[in-house]
């Protein structure tokens, strides 16, 4: 039986093929084995394997996002001092990466830079140190206004500084939903801002939780916004037109957010920007006078949401 002939040429580039996906899969790994050691708060074993992989390949864009994970566990526990060594070291890493390429040429280098920017900021925070941590945000915003990063700064600033003070404007040319009131036409009502993606399961679950409240309080003059915006792509396209998306993110939110489909939904980018949500869902309350009560990035579960909000109704 004869066999078709395979060019020296076809080898190669299998061979080629192959070993790149084998080093991808690699690469990726290293962010999985120092995540899975630092949620055992395995220290030692997070560093072991990052001596290992660098050793093996240096200092990849991968490399500099699982070292950012350092920085972000030694905070959580508490470890200022330690958090902040990591955070500076994640910086100068990337910072060293951006020499040679521009920040967003793929996600690693924003999720590492993003974190030790904002590891770097709670820690200083944490320390008592608030008058710094804002100027090392603002500073980093006027860095970094035109990358993917400027929502996770303003995030970070705004958890520091946004809470008693005016609510920004919305922006509302496209929306779903009624047409979206403008802010300062609500003041003498609580109203509650509920950022949403179309691909973000937390927002789901957190629908029926806003449902709920919002009927619970609906004598109360509670009113509900839920902006999001375009990403981009949908669960079917990588790279969507923006009329696709938008019909996708229609489709969604008739599936998902069947008790809301009368809440206003404006549609812009900026309003993500101005109000930090890089987190989905991002829950911001508003009192009576239109002043930031409650700034939160991440779900709520009901009792606490609706603590939060009986305490602006009662004011």
């Amino acid at each position: 039986m004869s066999h078709p002939r395979v060019s020296p040429t076809t080898v190669f580039t299998v061979v080629t093929l192959l070993m790149l996906v084998l080093t991808a899969g690699a690469s990726a790994e290293i962010i999985d084995d120092v995540r899975s050691a630092l949620d055992q708060n395995n220290f030692a074993a997070a560093e072991a394997a990052l001596n290992s992989y660098r050793g093996q390949r240096g200092v990849t864009a991968e490399y500099v996002e699982a070292y950012s994970w350092m920085g972000r566990a030694a905070f959580s526990a508490q470890q200022y001092d330690q958090a902040a060594a990591y955070a500076k070291q994640t910086k100068a890493l990337a910072l060293e990466q951006l020499k040679k390429r521009p920040l967003d040429a793929e996600p690693h280098l924003p999720m590492a830079l993003g974190a030790a920017l904002e590891v770097q900021s709670e820690t200083l925070a944490a320390r008592g140190q608030r008058t710094q941590a804002l100027a090392l945000l603002q500073t980093a915003l006027v860095t970094y206004r035109t990358t993917s990063i400027r929502a996770r700064l303003q995030k970070n600033l705004n958890l520091l500084s946004l809470q008693g003070k005016l609510a920004p404007l919305l922006k509302g040319e496209q929306y779903f939903g009624s047409k979206p009131p403008v802010l300062t036409q609500l003041k003498g009502s609580p109203v509650l801002l509920f950022f949403w993606a179309h691909w973000c399961g937390d927002c789901k679950a957190e629908a029926p939780i806003i449902t709920r409240l919002r009927s619970e309080f609906a004598s109360q003059g509670l009113t509900v916004l839920g902006p999001t915006r375009l990403y981009g792509y949908t669960a079917q396209v990588e790279d969507a037109a923006p009329k696709d998306e938008l019909a996708y993110i229609d489709a969604v939110r008739k599936r998902f957010y069947g008790g809301l489909l009368d809440m206003p939904v404006p549609i812009s980018k900026y309003n993500f920007d101005t109000y930090g949500a890089s987190t989905t869902p991002t829950l911001v309350l508003l009192d009576r006078t239109g002043k930031v009560a409650m700034y939160h990035p991440g779900a709520l579960p009901y009792d606490q949401l609706r603590a939060e909000i009986e305490k602006v109704v009662a004011r």
